[in-house]
């Protein structure tokens, strides 16, 4: 393993209602990174303003034609890019893109991947060729939602159900619909959003969330966390005000458990992803008493808060934040 003091940009920001949170997640990674190995900034980025924190308590502006930034009078480059944008365009393949156009490697999957996995719906029906089992749904676009009937959606999907943004990181735009009625203000919520909307079968069960990454050397399976709400659902306040238990490793069978590392690490595989991403599954019971492992939603750029799911798994795992960034770091070079 090199060991060259790189230059590590963490990427944060963007351009989705969950900027703020991905802020959260920067400063997370920047107090996890190892600081006597790496040189490590805090890149901002909203619309066309690229800015770097620099240490002294100033910024300086991102020059995008070669993704540099001048500090003290000289111009200086990144050597690695870690992206926790959450929502575009850190977790659909355009920022990807970018950095690629630059040679410039970085912690995420690739274009493709990022694309295939933050459209949910496509996602579910890719999956689903593989033998993963999802919720059923039904995707409405903006300007075709007379194509998908009332009817249809309590002939396929039933009641209670969730409308979600089909395009999106996170928990705004969500609704659990117990009624018809709720039914279209949902879908005018999570259309403000995005422009495409998945409508999916509810399923009642156990939710549980396993991290997982991988190097030219190891496989790395991160131990489940049990979501426990009282919410109606997992929600933007249970996810980041604090209104969930969470508890990891999760209170469910070690089979199970197996069951679900198998399944997180072949779906890595399927979709050749690159880094540490966090798989969330609902576990259904099925007619002979076990458990069902149910697919709900694949994050790439997974919150990285003292307090998220990753860094807690990795405690429970008996591993170090900063040997995790580095393991995943250094697999590129």
């Amino acid at each position: 393993m090199n060991n060259t003091h790189r230059t590590i940009a963490i990427v944060c920001g963007g351009d989705s209602s969950e900027h703020d949170v991905s802020l959260r997640s920067a400063q997370g990674l920047y107090s996890f990174f190892d600081k006597q190995r790496y040189n490590v900034y805090v890149v901002d980025i909203k619309g066309n303003d690229w800015h770097v924190n620099l240490h002294d308590g100033t910024t300086s502006k991102i020059d995008r034609n070669d993704f540099s930034f001048v500090e003290d009078g000289k111009k200086k480059h990144f050597d690695y890019a870690y992206i926790t944008i959450h929502g575009t365009p850190g977790e659909n393949g355009i920022l990807q893109g970018y950095f690629e156009l630059m040679d410039i490697p970085y912690s995420t999957s690739g274009v493709l991947v990022e694309a295939l996995t933050f459209d949910k719906f496509v996602l579910n029906q890719y999956l689903r060729s593989y033998g993963v089992s999802v919720a059923e749904s039904l995707l409405i676009r903006r300007g075709q939602e007379h194509l998908v009937s009332d009817d249809d959606i309590m002939t396929r999907i039933g009641m209670p159900c969730f409308v979600k943004p089909a395009n999106d990181g996170s928990s705004f735009g969500v609704s659990k619909v117990k009624n018809i009625d709720q039914l279209a203000p949902a879908v005018r919520k999570a259309m403000m959003e995005s422009d495409e909307v998945m409508v999916e079968q509810y399923l009642n069960g156990v939710e549980v969330t396993m991290g997982c990454y991988k190097t030219k050397d190891k496989t790395v399976l991160l131990p489940a966390t049990e979501v426990v709400t009282s919410n109606e659902f997992f929600d933007y306040d249970a996810k980041y005000n604090g209104q969930v238990d969470e508890i990891t490793p999760a209170r469910i069978p070690e089979e199970t458990a197996q069951r679900v590392a198998q399944i997180t690490s072949a779906i890595y595989d399927i979709l050749h992803c690159n880094g540490i991403i966090r798989i969330d599954y609902i576990l259904t019971k099925n007619s002979e008493g076990g458990y069902k492992i149910n697919m709900l939603e694949v994050n790439t750029t997974p919150g990285m808060t003292a307090t998220s799911f990753i860094p807690q798994q990795v405690r429970a795992a008996g591993l170090e934040m900063s040997q995790v960034l580095t393991d995943i770091v250094e697999n590129q070079f």
